[in-house]
């Protein structure tokens, strides 16, 4: 069964919003080496409950089409055949399908209510 895995959280100014949750909560945020701008974030230890996620540059302005909360993101074995049910199921695409370069690949959809989530699947040689 497809588990939430991970949370994305858009922010205009990523350095002062990883400030803001190292403050707040005491996370870990470091920026990540791989080819794109994204900071990691540790919540807690590995034996507790909870999730880890990252910190992102927002894109586009605060105008109601930008992404403006915290994207979970439900692992799933094929991002091509659960966009096939998202969208047979009355969903929508927010962001297409799009490689995490040695991670995996990911989309952020829609659900019936508007609601974005994303869907990722591991693949180590995404690029």
């Amino acid at each position: 069964m497809p588990r939430v895995v991970h949370f994305d959280i858009h922010a205009e100014n990523p350095e002062r919003a990883a400030q803001f949750y190292r403050d707040v909560f005491g996370w870990t945020i470091v920026k990540w080496e791989g080819p794109m701008e994204y900071w990691l974030i540790t919540t807690g230890p590995k034996e507790e409950p909870g999730i880890n996620g990252g910190l992102m540059k927002r894109h586009g302005a605060i105008n109601g089409d930008s992404v403006i909360a915290y994207v979970c993101t439900v692992s799933v074995d094929s991002v091509d055949a659960y966009l096939q049910k998202i969208l047979s199921h009355g969903g929508s695409v927010a962001m297409p399908k799009m490689p995490i370069p040695g991670v995996g690949w990911i989309a952020y959809v829609k659900d019936t209510d508007g609601n974005i989530f994303g869907i990722e699947q591991n693949d180590p040689a995404a690029r």
